[in-house]
């Protein structure tokens, strides 16, 4: 019995990550604008895989403000919750008040339904960079990193990446650092994320979504650290519609790749 038991674990987990060793889509970061994201391209057929860090993919929804496990959503964006069966409050005209441990389960449930592979325990340590486009992530696993362990890594391919490893936007920085590169910013580098401003930041994350340098895409708390826009606090709305955008501008790119 114990026999079987690690060798349907090891066999079927190293058939997941032999099948996503190359991917349409790869997602750093599990948080609500990646999980979005992710959801919305496997949808429309997409092959998608995100890589979370930390054991529990969901970022900065689970602990809502300061550990009260409730968060904040804009009218404009309770659609998204409602659609997933999550139950949400009127707080006020505009603003609506959700459980975050159901608003992120329900994120990574209807995700994972829609077919997105996780892994999740797994660090993104660098990019694939090729003929000035970036072409996918290199990974290890997170106590590896956790512990400056010597340990090399692997390589997962993508046509496409995303970073939505929210206020560290960890992937680009991988970019930057590494590499005699000019982001598409203002300065052509990480201008650094902004003291808060809960009105500023959500309008910001949705604007700053998109292509940050050929083959990378930003969203969420990502996409304001690296234009330089304000962080926003325990309010969702605009991590949600991020997502969406992002989602539908790689859509578009892949559409257009495979038609050309």
């Amino acid at each position: 019995m114990e026999r079987k038991v690690s060798q349907g674990i090891v066999e079927s987990f190293f058939n997941k990550l032999k099948n996503h060793l190359d991917n349409d889509v790869v997602i750093g970061g599990g948080g609500p604008s990646g999980l979005i994201a992710a959801k919305i391209l496997a949808e429309k057929g997409h092959k998608v895989a995100l890589f979370e860090k930390k054991l529990a993919p969901g970022g900065g929804m689970w602990g809502g403000a300061m550990m009260f496990n409730e968060i904040i959503i804009q009218r404009s964006a309770i659609h998204l919750l409602a659609e997933m069966g999550v139950s949400c409050r009127i707080l006020t005209d505009d603003l609506y008040i959700t459980d975050s441990v159901e608003a992120t389960s329900a994120l990574i449930y209807q995700a994972i339904k829609s077919g997105v592979t996780i892994f999740n325990c797994i660090s993104i340590e660098d990019v694939i960079l090729k003929t000035d486009r970036v072409h996918g992530i290199v990974i290890n696993w997170t106590p590896v990193t956790l512990q400056n362990m010597h340990v090399d890594p692997l390589m997962i391919t993508a046509k496409v990446t995303l970073d939505s490893t929210g206020h560290p936007s960890e992937v680009v920085q991988h970019l930057e650092r590494k590499n005699d590169i000019k982001l598409k910013t203002i300065t052509g580098k990480i201008l650094g994320e902004h003291s808060l401003d809960v009105t500023e930041g959500e309008s910001a994350t949705v604007s700053n979504s998109g292509l940050i340098y050929p083959g990378l895409y930003v969203s969420g708390m990502a996409a304001n650290n690296v234009h330089g826009q304000s962080r926003m606090g325990p309010i969702f709305g605009g991590m949600l519609l991020s997502g969406c955008k992002v989602a539908e501008l790689i859509d578009k790119e892949l559409q257009e790749t495979n038609h050309a």
